[in-house]
């Protein structure tokens, strides 16, 4: 009974970071089912593909239920979200069959190097040199926040799916949701504003992880049992997370990511490392 409770607060949690800053709650959920499999008696043994099955599968709920929290306040770009899905499902097929591949140790120390490079990308963010909205996006967008300022931003099809691929790739080899990549991707390169990068990736998370589970499902990933107790709190976790990030400014938000994946990362390379 004591490792329901469990999976119900990791979902919990995860859901309501994930949807707070766009992850999904993959990055959440795979150390931490990790980390209490083989730290603890409360979960049995488990293999990172198996981790990485159920957190797809868990996202699909995580995804819906934020996309639906944000659709009330029109934050999310489905144009984009189908656009770049077009990228994202493909590369998460791939990334889904290359994970069969890795060992637990190898998987820790890649996935933390992994969100440790994401981290110190939105950490130098602010010194990077500001790219300016360009009138030869092929793809250009208009957003109006509540105080009625106006953000412009858009992108170029080709790069767009080029990006979308990796982050794809990423997600079905990490079972991360792709948020982690695609979130900053969307504010640095395309000008997104914030809330709007995280309620589009939201979206795709949800459709990226529709095509992923399916193959993880194929492959045997996926203990049904353990999915099953984390979608519940996953579900709410996400619609408390879309309601908090519409209380925090984008500054915030982005402060919030730089610490957990920091701290994450520097955890799952020390697993690795120490075995």
């Amino acid at each position: 009974m004591e490792w329901i409770v469990l999976l119900i607060i990791i979902g919990l949690f995860a859901g309501t970071v994930g949807s707070l800053i766009g992850l999904g709650g993959g990055i959440i959920i795979v150390p931490a089912l990790l980390f209490f499999s083989s730290s603890t008696d409360l979960l049995g043994p488990l293999t990172p593909q198996v981790a990485v099955g159920v957190s797809t599968v868990v996202m699909i709920f995580t995804g819906l239920s934020s996309t639906l929290a944000y659709m009330k306040h029109k934050t999310v770009d489905y144009k984009t979200g189908f656009i770049f899905f077009a990228g994202c499902g493909p590369g998460g097929i791939l990334g889904a069959v290359m994970n069969k591949q890795m060992n637990l140790q190898d998987f820790n120390v890649y996935f933390g190097i992994f969100v440790i490079l994401i981290s110190i990308v939105l950490i130098i963010k602010d010194r990077l040199k500001p790219v300016t909205y360009k009138e030869t996006f092929q793809i250009k967008r208009i957003f109006k926040d509540p105080d009625g300022k106006e953000f412009q931003y858009g992108y170029n099809i080709l790069p767009a799916l080029l990006i979308s691929f990796g982050v794809g790739f990423c997600s079905g080899l990490f079972g991360i949701g792709g948020g982690s990549l695609i979130v900053p991707t969307m504010i640095l390169l395309f000008l997104f504003p914030p809330h709007v990068a995280v309620a589009t990736s939201m979206f795709l998370v949800f459709l990226s992880a529709l095509v992923n589970s399916v193959t993880h499902i194929s492959l045997g990933n996926v203990n049904w049992a353990y999915a099953a107790s984390i979608i519940p709190g996953a579900w709410y976790g996400a619609k408390i997370g879309a309601f908090v990030n519409r209380k925090l400014t984008s500054n915030n938000l982005v402060n919030i990511l730089r610490v957990i994946l920091l701290i994450i990362g520097i955890r799952l390379i020390y697993q690795g490392i120490v075995g």
